[in-house]
């Protein structure tokens, strides 16, 4: 088996900054594909094409075919596709029914800070003061950037959905990353859109009686799938590849800027407090993300070397991985 390249320790190479503006975009550009597959297909229907466009997307790549070390890992792969992609593909697609695809791509952006949150309270362990102040100055960014839809009549609801994805995917990144350090990245995510697709399929179908798609809703789905849910993936399994999860995750970052431009050539609406609001919440996202984290105890160390089982140092994921 031949063995991955070296981690690229020093500046990008022009390869490194493709993958990563090509990343950002892909993602990024899946609000405003939501935004338009809904006008005509049921949100469970746009969430269960994506899947499916998504999956067969992957599976035209060796890598993502490889086997699972072992049987009994298909459980916690089926528990991520719940809680990664088939929860939240459906939150994300109802709520933009009801809100600018820009500020849903905005709220995501706090996708870093829930992931810390979650990792915090499962460590049971009180936050540093570096981490402290990156959740308090994010969440305050998410309260500013969903602030003009509130007080102006806007639908409450739809913030709320895209709240609850964002947490689940906290949730996620901190299942997935001992699960892709055995797998490996492409293998767990494949297999997770898999288990997504199977869990959706019912309200998939049931939804297609009640939609009347368009030729440009299925084409933006299609696409939702294709680009944004297979392609990127694969992209950014590369990038991690050639630069690390650490630096491979300023894509991340990248997203609601991109969302936010998308939108405003849309024509949606962006008021300054969410500008405002967006830049608090990367600023959180980055303190969090970047706060020290406390080392293992010699006794967990040594137990888990036993176990023959990495302890990780930080509680984001390996694979750094934050997807829309």
């Amino acid at each position: 088996m031949n063995s991955p390249p070296p981690l690229s320790r020093g500046s990008f190479a022009a390869r490194d900054w493709f993958l990563l503006a090509a990343v950002a975009l892909m993602w990024g550009l899946s609000f405003i594909f939501i935004k338009i597959g809904v006008d005509g297909l049921a949100p469970a229907t746009v969430a269960w094409l994506r899947l499916a466009f998504g999956a067969a997307a992957l599976a035209l790549l060796p890598g993502a075919r490889a086997p699972l070390r072992e049987g009994r890992e298909w459980w916690p792969v089926i528990v991520l596709g719940l809680v990664w992609m088939a929860v939240p593909f459906v939150l994300f697609a109802a709520a933009e029914q009801r809100i600018p695809s820009a500020l849903a791509g905005m709220i995501n952006g706090s996708a870093p800070l829930f992931t810390m949150l979650i990792a915090t309270a499962v460590s049971r362990k009180g936050p540093g003061k570096r981490l402290a102040l990156g959740l308090v100055i994010g969440f305050a960014g998410v309260v500013a950037v969903s602030l003009p839809e509130v007080t102006e009549g806007g639908n409450t609801a739809g913030i709320l959905m895209v709240v609850a994805a964002t947490a689940l995917y906290g949730v996620a990144f901190n299942l997935t990353g001992p699960l892709q350090a055995r797998n490996g990245t492409l293998p767990v995510i494949w297999r997770s859109q898999l288990a997504a697709l199977i869990l959706l399929t019912p309200a998939g179908l049931a939804g297609l009686g009640t939609s009347a798609p368009t030729p440009e809703g299925l084409a933006a789905t299609a696409a939702l799938g294709i680009i944004s849910t297979g392609t990127a993936f694969a992209c950014f399994a590369m990038l991690v590849v050639r630069v690390g999860a650490p630096r491979a995750s300023i894509a991340t970052y990248l997203v609601p800027v991109v969302a936010i431009l998308v939108g405003a050539l849309a024509s949606e609406p962006l008021r300054p407090i969410a500008l405002v609001g967006i830049v608090l919440v990367l600023s959180g996202a980055y303190l969090s993300s970047s706060a020290p984290q406390r080392r293992p105890s010699a006794k967990a160390s040594l137990a888990g070397r036993r176990r023959n089982r990495p302890i990780s140092t930080s509680t984001t994921s390996e694979t750094g991985d934050r997807s829309p």
